[in-house]
């Protein structure tokens, strides 16, 4: 009758040591490292890499405590930090540019259980230190910039088609093209329409109205904001930042996080700045660039840096165009099939690109990238003809990576979008650490009242319930690790809230079990139909409960939404580990006695079976 079967045994032992392996990395702490990692496509992290990292460390005489390939980066552990520190250097000169060597802390669990994915759950700001900040994006400001890139567009067409308007206007989220006569507006109709496929035309009198589809618009806002987190990722990482958390909040929030970052105006200065693209013409006069490299630059000119190889070119210091011209950069091929990258310029670039290059047809030009005062040459192509419309393709000796990469450093040099900081955050190492400490004691102290209250007043059954108890804690930290979950104050709370509903169960059952004896049966069929009556109300309490953290999960947000996940979690690990796990130990007990008379389940009142009458009067 109270018996399980043996796999059912040994499916409650596999659990228990799953969830104990799984639990064990969070105790092991964390040990100083160097993360290497790359944001170009044509830069990988391999082999190689590795080869070149061990090889600097060897001549550096810096002993490592071992490294190792993830996710896309290699990460390098060492003693301490004062090594680590050395270590940062020692691999910055030797891999160069193109890399992001950035001061990490990596857990210090055994290789074996990081192959095997057994590793500790990420510390969330309130328990790490560091700055938060939700930045909204000025979407009326990316509706702006949209328009003003219709309309430079517009005109630039309709010059080349050789149609008169008047100035183009802005109403709301629509441009209005006037014209000098009805006859002027019908010509310019299909050319417009041929031109600008996501837009809706309308003709009314001398005049056409421009508007955008509600999915051009919508796409219009989702690039601002995805531009806006891939440009916020590039700049965060110069922090050195370890699991940075940028991520969107809605249709026009950006919540960016910054783990272990207490200097709040640095990272506001680095979030916030602007990086600055140029075009400058390049000198390829043989004499001029050997004198350069001597040390001897011409007047006029400058030496910068070119991406990737690092030879210099020799550049005229005069700034032909700049990246507020540029619209928007995306990966293409040429006419002759070869990687390159599409740049469209606004109407005012346009105009400017097309006489630099008509002008200086057979020269190159540069395309130089400034961020934090130091300039960089993306790319310098040669002036094959003069490049009119606004729209060009930049190609060269370039892979279809390489394209990738130097059209994102044009996307992402500046913000699509302004943004405003609307909640900043700022929280202490030392805070983080003292909330570990009392989230931690509130769990163990209130595990300690509930373990002590269920052993003394139901006995045996209490030590089981405790048993059960504690296999849940194990379980619901053991499935947050594997699911690399971030640990923060309300996760803490929400645990320990689970803890005091998770004994809810227990005591439903170790009081169903006392109604049973009190109403006469034996000791065997009281536990047997103790468990099978409680579990109805176990399921329609925690039930309701899981319907409410869903509510949480699905409508709330930030904190609220890490609290429902534990929340939620603990009430499924609860019912397996209240009804499942405390019934094995009960089995295993009581199980096998087939004489057994006597429960330790504390006191069973039983009532009189047979309660005294009254004397009868004579």
């Amino acid at each position: 009758m109270n018996r399980y079967p043996l796999w059912k045994y040994l499916l409650i032992a596999v659990t228990l040591v799953l969830g104990l392996l799984y639990t064990v990395p969070n105790f092991y702490g964390e040990i100083p490292a160097v993360q290497v990692s790359t944001n170009r496509q044509a830069i990988s992290i391999d082999e190689n890499t590795e080869n070149t990292v061990k090889q600097a460390l060897a001549a550096a005489n810096i002993q490592d405590n071992g490294m190792f390939i993830a996710d896309g980066s290699l990460k390098v552990r060492f003693a301490d930090t004062e090594t680590q520190l050395k270590g940062r250097d020692a691999i910055e000169a030797s891999l160069g540019d193109g890399y992001i060597i950035a001061l990490n802390l990596l857990a210090n669990t055994p290789e074996w259980m990081a192959k095997i994915k057994a590793k500790p759950m990420f510390l969330g700001l309130d328990l790490r230190g560091g700055v938060h900040f939700t930045m909204q994006v000025d979407m009326a400001a990316a509706v702006e910039k949209t328009l003003d890139r219709y309309a430079g567009d517009i005109r630039r067409q309709l010059r080349q088609a050789k149609i008169r308007s008047g100035n183009i206007s802005k109403s709301g989220q629509t441009l209005i093209v006037p014209f000098q006569d009805a006859a002027d507006a019908q010509k310019a109709y299909p050319e417009l329409s041929r031109y600008l496929p996501d837009a809706t035309l309308t003709t009314s009198d001398n005049r056409i109205t421009v508007s955008l589809t509600d999915a051009a618009w919508t796409k219009v806002r989702e690039d601002a904001v995805k531009q806006n987190i891939t440009t916020l990722h590039n700049r965060v990482n110069e922090l050195g930042v370890a699991e940075p958390v940028i991520q969107q909040a809605g249709p026009d929030r950006i919540v960016v996080q910054l783990p272990g970052v207490q200097d709040t105006a640095k990272a506001k200065d680095i979030i916030g700045r602007t990086a600055t693209l140029e075009v400058r013409m390049v000198s390829d006069d043989p004499t001029q660039l050997e004198a350069a490299m001597m040390g001897n630059v011409p007047p006029g000119f400058e030496l910068v840096a070119s991406a990737g190889h690092g030879r210099p070119e020799l550049l005229n210091r005069q700034v032909e165009l700049t990246g507020d011209n540029i619209n928007d950069a995306q990966p293409s091929f040429n006419e002759r099939g070869q990687p390159g990258v599409s740049v469209n310029f606004d109407s005012t670039g346009a105009a400017i690109f097309a006489d630099l290059t008509r002008n200086n047809v057979g020269k190159r030009m540069a395309m130089v990238l400034i961020d934090q005062g130091k300039a960089e040459v993306v790319t310098a192509p040669v002036i094959n003809e003069p490049i009119l419309g606004g729209r060009t393709i930049i190609s060269g000796s370039m892979n279809i990576a390489e394209a990738n990469d130097i059209s994102l450093l044009l996307r992402a040099g500046s913000l699509a979008a302004p943004m405003n900081i609307i909640e900043e955050r700022t929280i202490g190492p030392s805070l983080g650490k003292e909330n570990i400490e009392k989230g931690f004691k509130s769990t163990l102290w209130g595990f300690v009242a509930v373990a002590l209250f269920m052993m003394l007043y139901y006995r045996m059954f209490g030590v089981f319930s405790v048993l059960a108890l504690s296999s849940n804690l194990l379980f619901l930290v053991a499935i947050l690790s594997a699911l690399q979950a971030t640990l923060t104050l309300p996760g803490i709370a929400a645990i320990a809230l689970t803890l005091g509903m998770a004994i809810d169960s227990n005591v439903l059952i170790n009081e169903r079990i006392r109604e049973e004896l009190r109403n006469g049966n034996t000791p065997q069929m009281a536990i047997n139909a103790g468990y099978q009556h409680a579990w109805n109300t176990i399921v329609d309490s925690n039930i309701t409960s899981l319907i409410a953290g869903i509510a949480l999960l699905i409508f709330g947000s930030g904190p609220v939404r890490g609290f429902a996940v534990v929340h939620c979690l603990g009430i499924l690990t609860s019912m397996f580990s209240s009804v499942v796990v405390s019934r094995a130990f009960a089995n295993l007990w009581y199980g096998r006695r087939r004489k057994l008379k006597h429960l330790s389940i504390g006191s069973v009142w039983k009532p009189d079976t047979q309660p005294s009458l009254p004397a009868a009067k004579e």
